[in-house]
């Protein structure tokens, strides 16, 4: 590789990094926007509350029916990390 084309990559490589500078911090603010919304807030509680009278209406008791609705529910300050972190496992048991 000449030393100009070591340039021209780091020059594409600064132009994306620019890019990406510019355009990440806007799109996680709206997918914060999205996912702590009124109407996100809303479509969840419906769907959990759906989801718990499902389980009820086949026969579930109410204690299975609530233990199984705490696991439906995903508590996004965990994927998150509580410290503002991104904090997501991704190890597989056959490693």
């Amino acid at each position: 590789m000449s030393n100009n084309d070591l340039v021209k990559n780091i020059g594409d490589l600064k132009e994306v990094l620019g890019i990406v500078t510019d355009k990440v911090p806007g799109l996680l603010r709206e997918l914060r926007n999205v996912l702590y919304s009124k109407d996100a807030a809303e479509n969840m509680a419906d769907a959990v509350a759906t989801f718990y009278t499902k389980l009820v209406d086949a026969g579930i008791s109410k204690e299975q029916a609530m233990d199984m609705t705490k696991g439906y529910m995903i508590n996004l300050r965990d994927i998150f990390g509580g410290s503002g972190g991104f904090n997501v496992n991704v190890n597989d048991a056959d490693d």
